[in-house]
């Protein structure tokens, strides 16, 4: 009977999002939303930002705009009903429930924890089990680097008293060229590219190389998602399926023409680099993708792949690695978003992300985590791409 109903409900989602695509904007009543995103504008926001240009909110009658703040402020907003939507990590949207705040993830972007731990190549660490007695710096005892490295310790019969943890602020490049640790809790996404960067152009002290351990690789943690309040998916559904097919035709598009992706965010993310060759190759690259792909709304995420690790020495050529930083950030983030299905999340992930809250001393009682998401919203006709 479940599955039936699981069925019936994807087909309705299928078909809806077909007249998504096809009803007329004029046609359409506009709703006025809000989107919360964390921090202030970045490349890593392309998907909201690609979708936004290309229509695909107002496709789905939603004239969006964005609005950018603090991640539990965020998540106090949607919880109170005073926004509607907001992208935010898990580990917040438990701790929300455990206050009573009724938030739910509708659509889980990152499938990857985008959190590394990195080990100087000369430091003689080749393991996680190796970071025992070392120094290991982390910008403060919160956020995800926190979360990962406390939960990769854990994965290894570590806490972290068998470390010496190290409060070094987001200055985690800075910190490892002059020898400040041996080891860092880092974004997998940035760091590791600065650190190159520094390396090659000798300007990391002895540093020779560093040995990235992607948490990813030994526990799996609830990253960033869309999320929603519970008001919401009873009274609006509709509205619901709307945001999550706009945002993942976003991510759809970034993951197969970056070019395009980072072109659009240079609209959004003030001083984005972009100089006029960088610009015109990323142009002629982008209209290039664009003739390949034509009009097909499903893509390979193989191929995908395989097109985006050739990009930053094709633009090499063009502009210089420090300038094509961001447009590599990009790239990097774009592989944590992977997934069979896209979109969909499940309960065991949960239950790591709140035991490892738990280890932190941030929860102090378990929830039920089967309520802090829904699948309900990610039809499998949105989140197939093979």
């Amino acid at each position: 009977m479940m599955y039936t109903m699981q069925v019936k409900r994807n087909v309705f989602l299928a078909v809806l999002f077909a007249l998504l695509m096809v009803v007329p904007v004029s046609a359409q009543t506009f709703i006025d939303q809000t989107l919360f995103l964390t921090f202030v504008p970045n490349v890593q926001f392309s998907p909201v930002y690609v979708a936004l240009e290309k229509g695909y909110f107002a496709d789905a009658g939603i004239n969006l705009t964005i609005e950018h703040g603090d991640e539990p402020v965020g998540v106090d907003l949607i919880a109170a009903g005073q926004r509607q939507f907001g992208i935010i990590g898990g580990e917040q949207v438990i701790a929300a429930r455990a206050n009573e705040r009724p938030v739910q993830f509708v659509y889980k972007w990152f499938h990857s924890y985008p959190i590394a731990i990195i080990a100087t190549e000369n430091s003689g660490i080749e393991s996680i089990e190796d970071l025992r007695g070392r120094r290991v710096g982390v910008p403060g005892r919160f956020g995800a680097t926190y979360s990962g490295l406390v939960a990769v310790l854990a994965a290894n019969g570590m806490v972290e008293g068998d470390i010496q943890l190290q409060e070094i602020g987001f200055n985690a490049p800075e910190v490892v060229c002059v020898g400040g640790v041996e080891a860092a809790a880092v974004y997998i996404n940035n760091e590791p590219l600065q650190i190159a960067n520094r390396i090659a152009a000798g300007d990391c002290g002895d540093i020779t190389g560093i040995t990235v351990f992607p948490v990813a690789e030994q526990v799996a943690l609830v990253s960033n998602g869309l999320i929603t309040n519970e008001e919401t998916i009873a009274n609006d559904p509709e509205l619901v399926t709307g945001m999550v097919t706009a945002f993942y035709r976003g991510v759809r598009d970034v993951m197969a023409n970056p070019a395009e992706a980072y072109l659009i965010s240079a609209e959004y993310v003030e001083n984005l680099p972009l100089t006029d060759e960088l610009r015109a190759a990323l142009e002629t690259i982008a209209g290039e993708r664009a003739l390949a792909l034509g009009e097909a709304e499903m893509f390979d995420l193989s191929e995908a792949a395989e097109y985006r690790a050739g990009l930053v020495e094709t633009l090499l050529a063009v502009s210089d690695a420090d300038t094509l930083l961001q447009f590599s950030v990009l790239l990097e983030t774009i592989s944590l978003w992977e997934a069979e299905q896209m979109g969909m999340t499940n309960a065991a992930d949960w239950e790591t992300t709140q035991q490892t809250l738990i280890t932190m001393g941030f929860l102090a009682e378990p929830i039920d985590v089967t309520e802090a998401f829904t699948n309900e919203f990610v039809p499998l006709t949105v989140a197939s791409n093979r």
